[in-house]
Formats: structure tokens, C-alpha cells, sequence
């Protein structure tokens, strides 16, 4: 019998310009019956603005959430802690992220430290693209002890007029990959032990492709990037000593007659590397495609709906059994059940109705 799991979502809850309504009313945590497919509200905190993007501890006691609001020159990180007893979450302390429209947040793999990333519009403001923080004691954040601002632009000039970090990864060695939809680039950095960011490595992506958010490979080899404007999913081989990064692979997806409509947003890969799963909003499904673990190649791809409209966010349950999609502008977190042997999903028919949702995290029930 698969496990409850805590299942931690942040809802729009403040309309932004570029987002169709906000319905939501802030951050939740759910229990997530695995066996069952149920949802049973846990706690729930109102009082944050848009909490776009979340990082959780794997025991799910801290939880770090970024504010994303488009009036601010700077966006906001609050750390919670969760009690499993209580059931409660209690605020700890907000940062500023020193650059607005805060995207992404990782919490490195040590424990010790919180990298999130600006997508950053204007002018004006600290502008910064990558910021690290330290991680306190009693889960609490520091202000800032490092950043990086990304200068430079692509093709398309509605899109990519400046620099728009998106998101970061970091690589079992501790060297961070920062993907910038606004240049077209993957930047890599090692973090000194003060928690300054120095910059080793821009690897350029496809003109207009508008890299968004990455996944790594079990092994660590393969660096697979989902891209935003231009549809598409691409490999990279990472060299282990310099930290370079070299294109294995590239496929769209969605058909061909859908790239003018379509914007991709979220990826994950299978615990075995065997598949990858993307988000496409517009034409509302998730891709999945096969990959070669040994050479970061792509299979075959097969595309499922993804269960309402807007998919911006999914989560792989730990066992891989299931997929679950935040479909934003339907309300509706969608239960997406996996077959771990071909990878292919079907509609479990099974869904969460909340408002806006726009992050999903698992954790432990502790």
C-alpha cells in the first residue's frame, strides 16, 4: 500500500496582469492518500501574496515560498515551519529577493542554503537574477549573502528584451545551473563558502527557444531543459570537470500545427531516467518521452491530457505512481496515474478543486 504523503500547494491570490484571474487564497497543505487518490486539508496559511513557487524540506517541516506580484521591484521569500502534530503553519521570517517577479527556488542539497531566482522586468530595483541565502537553525532565513544579475537579450522582442532567469538546478558536485528564458542561455556557477556565486560556464540554447525549467538525470550526466517559447524539450551531456554543457537532443512537444498556441511550463524525470513528462499550456496536455539513460537521447513521444486547462506546475508522487498536475485556470490539481513499466500516464478521474493552484511540493507526513 503506497504511503500518505503531505502535499503542499501555493494559490494565486492577487491578480497579476499576465495571469487569467486569482481565485486562490494562499498556501495549503493537504494530506495525499496515494492508495485512495483523496485529499485531506491539513493547514492552511492566507496571509502571503501569491505564492508562486515553493521549496520544501524533505520532512516537510520548512517550507520557503516565493511572492510573485507584478507591482513590486522586488518580490518575497517567507519561511514557514509545519508542525506534523498540530497540524499548523507557523510564519517565520520574509526576505526581499532583491529582483522582481520571483520565479524559483531550490534549497540545496546540503540543506544549508536557499537559491531562488528573479525573472526580473524594467528597470529599476536591485535586479538581481540569482540570490542565495542562508538557511537558519530554526529553519528561518538570512538576508542575502550572495548574488548575480544576468545581463543580455534574444530574438523575440516581446519575450526576451532583457535578461529573465527562470530557474535553477544544482548538480550532485554543488554547482548550480541557472536557465534564463530572456537570453537564451544556461548559465552554470560554483558558490563559495560565503555564499558568492562565481560564474564558470554560459552555454548558449537555441535562438528563441526561451529556456524555463530543467530536470537532471539520475546519474547526473544529462541536463534536460523544457523550453517556454518555442515548445520543446532539449538534452545536454554535462562535462563533470568544467561544468560545460553540450546539446544530445531536441524534440518539440506538441505537434507541429500546435507550436503557435502552445507555452510550456513545468518538467520532471522518472526516478529510472527512463522519461521525461512536460507541461503545455495551450494545448492543455503533458508529453512524455522516452530517454536513452545512457546517452541522454530521446524515444518516442506520447502526449495525454492533462486533466483541465493551464497546466503550470506537476509533481511525480515519490513511488511514481501517479502525476499531478496544478492546472491553473481551471482550479483543479488532476490525479494523472503512471505505469511505471511504458511510463504512460492515464486520467485517474480523481481531482483536488482549489482556486488558482500554481505550485505542487511533496514531503514526508512526518
Amino acid at each position: 500500500m503506497a504511503a500518505e504523503l503531505l502535499l503542499i500547494i501555493g494559490t494565486l491570490n492577487r491578480e497579476t496582469p499576465y495571469f487569467q484571474g486569482a481565485r486562490g487564497d494562499g498556501l495549503h497543505v493537504f494530506a495525499f492518500d496515494e492508495s485512495l487518490l483523496t485529499f485531506t486539508p491539513r493547514a492552511h496559511f492566507p496571509g502571503i501574496d501569491n505564492p508562486t513557487f515553493l521549496s520544501v524540506t524533505p520532512d516537510g517541516r520548512h517550507i520557503y515560498a516565493g511572492s510573485e506580484v507584478a507591482e513590486w521591484r522586488e518580490g518575497l521569500v517567507t519561511a514557514f515551519r509545519y508542525d506534523h502534530r498540530d497540524q499548523r503553519l507557523t510564519y517565520l521570517n520574509t526576505q526581499p529577493s532583491l529582483g522582481s517577479i520571483t520565479a524559483h527556488s531550490l534549497i540545496s542539497r546540503d540543506g544549508r542554503r536557499l537559491y531562488v531566482v528573479n525573472y526580473t522586468v524594467g528597470e529599476g530595483g536591485p535586479g538581481q537574477s540569482l540570490v542565495v541565502f542562508d538557511i537558519r537553525e530554526d529553519g528561518s532565513l538570512s538576508p542575502a549573502v550572495g548574488a548575480a544579475a544576468h545581463k543580455g537579450q534574444g530574438p523575440d522582442p516581446d519575450r526576451q528584451e532583457r535578461a529573465h532567469a527562470h530557474s535553477v538546478a544544482e548538480t550532485a558536485d554543488g554547482q548550480l545551473i541557472v536557465a534564463d528564458l530572456g537570453m537564451d542561455a544556461l548559465v552554470s556557477y560554483r558558490i563559495d563558502a560565503t555564499g558568492r556565486p562565481e560564474r564558470l560556464v554560459l552555454t548558449p540554447t537555441r535562438p528563441g527557444s526561451g529556456p524555463r525549467h530543467m530536470a537532471l538525470s539520475p546519474c547526473g550526466h544529462f541536463l534536460f531543459v523544457i523550453n517556454e517559447l518555442d515548445s520543446s524539450i532539449t538534452s545536454y551531456r554535462r562535462d563533470d570537470a568544467t561544468g560545460a554543457l553540450s546539446e544530445t537532443d531536441h524534440r518539440h512537444t506538441v505537434p507541429d500545427d500546435a507550436l503557435s498556441g502552445n507555452h510550456c511550463s513545468d518538467i520532471r524525470i522518472s526516478s529510472d531516467g527512463r522519461f521525461l513528462y512536460g507541461a503545455n499550456r495551450g494545448h492543455d496536455s503533458i508529453v512524455q518521452i522516452g530517454v536513452d539513460p545512457a546517452t541522454g537521447r530521446f524515444g518516442s513521444r506520447h502526449l495525454v491530457s492533462c486533466g483541465g486547462v493551464t497546466p503550470r506546475n506537476i509533481a511525480l508522487t515519490p513511488s511514481g505512481q501517479h502525476l499531478l498536475v496544478a492546472n491553473q485556470n481551471s482550479d483543479r490539481v488532476s490525479v494523472l496515474t503512471r505505469d511505471g513499466d511504458s511510463g504512460k500516464l492515464t486520467d485517474s478521474g480523481k481531482y483536488l478543486e482549489i482556486g488558482t493552484p500554481m505550485c505542487l511540493k511533496f514531503a514526508a507526513p512526518g
